[in-house]
C-alpha cells in the first residue's frame, strides 16, 4: 500500500500527516510519467495497482477515472486503451528565471505549467526533428547530437539557419546574402563558405534546439 506522507512542520516540531487526495493523485500521475517515460504506453489496471501499492484493480480504474476528469488521460477512439493527453506532458516552468550571470535569489513558488511540444512547435503538420551530425555550426551554438526543430514551407530569409540541400546532401548553415546571391555561411573557421552554382534548395528553417547534457 502506499504509505506516502505529509510532514508539518509547527513551533512544536513536525507532525506527520496524511496526504490529501490532489497531492495522492500528484504523486500517482508522477509515477504514470516515469512509467510511461520508459515504457511509452499507460500500463494495465493490474500494472498500474503493483506501482502504486493499491490492493485491488478497482483502485487503478478510478484513479484513471480521476486523472481522465482532470484532462491528462483519455480513452482512445476504439474505446480499448488508455493514452496521455496533452495535460499530461505540462511540465512546471519556473515564475523566476535563472541569471546567465550574477547568481540571484529564487523564488520557491511555482509557475505556470509549460509545454515543451507547444513552445517549440508553432506548425505541427509541417514541422520536423533533426538530429545534428558535425561541428561546423558550433561557433553559432549548434552542437553534434543536438536536435532542431525545422519547419518546412515557412520563407527563408538571410539571417536564418536552414537546413538546405546541396549536392543531393542535406547540410545545416545560416542562409547569407553575398552580392544579391543566397549562400551558406558555415560558424566554424575550418569549413568554407557554400556558393551554389545553380538554384538554392531549402528543405526548411530551423526554429528551435533541444539539447540533453545527461544520456
Amino acid at each position: 500500500m502506499d504509505t506516502s506522507m505529509v510532514i508539518v512542520r509547527t513551533p512544536n516540531g513536525e507532525t506527520a500527516m496524511p496526504p490529501s487526495d490532489t497531492e495522492r493523485d500528484q504523486s500517482y500521475l508522477d509515477r504514470l510519467r516515469d512509467y510511461y517515460a520508459d515504457a511509452r504506453r499507460i500500463p494495465s489496471h493490474q500494472r498500474i495497482a503493483e506501482l502504486m501499492g493499491f490492493a485491488s484493480k478497482t483502485a487503478a480504474k478510478k484513479l484513471l477515472e480521476r486523472l481522465e476528469k482532470a484532462g491528462f488521460v483519455e480513452r482512445t477512439p476504439d474505446d480499448d486503451a488508455w493514452i496521455p493527453s496533452s495535460r499530461f506532458f505540462e511540465r512546471t516552468l519556473a515564475a523566476t528565471p535563472v541569471r546567465a550571470g550574477g547568481p540571484d535569489m529564487i523564488d520557491g513558488t511555482q509557475g505556470e505549467l509549460f509545454l515543451v511540444d507547444q513552445y517549440l512547435v508553432r506548425h505541427p503538420s509541417r514541422t520536423v526533428m533533426v538530429p545534428v551530425k558535425g561541428d561546423s555550426m558550433i561557433d553559432a551554438g549548434i552542437q553534434e547530437g543536438d536536435i532542431v526543430v525545422v519547419e518546412r514551407a515557412k520563407a527563408a530569409q538571410a539571417g536564418d539557419f536552414v537546413i538546405a540541400i546541396v549536392d543531393d546532401e542535406f547540410t545545416l548553415k545560416e542562409l547569407i546574402l553575398e552580392k544579391g546571391k543566397f549562400a551558406l555561411k558555415p560558424h566554424n573557421p575550418a569549413y568554407p563558405i557554400i556558393r551554389p552554382n545553380g538554384q538554392l534548395e531549402v528543405f526548411g528553417v530551423v526554429t528551435g534546439l533541444v539539447r540533453r547534457y545527461q544520456h
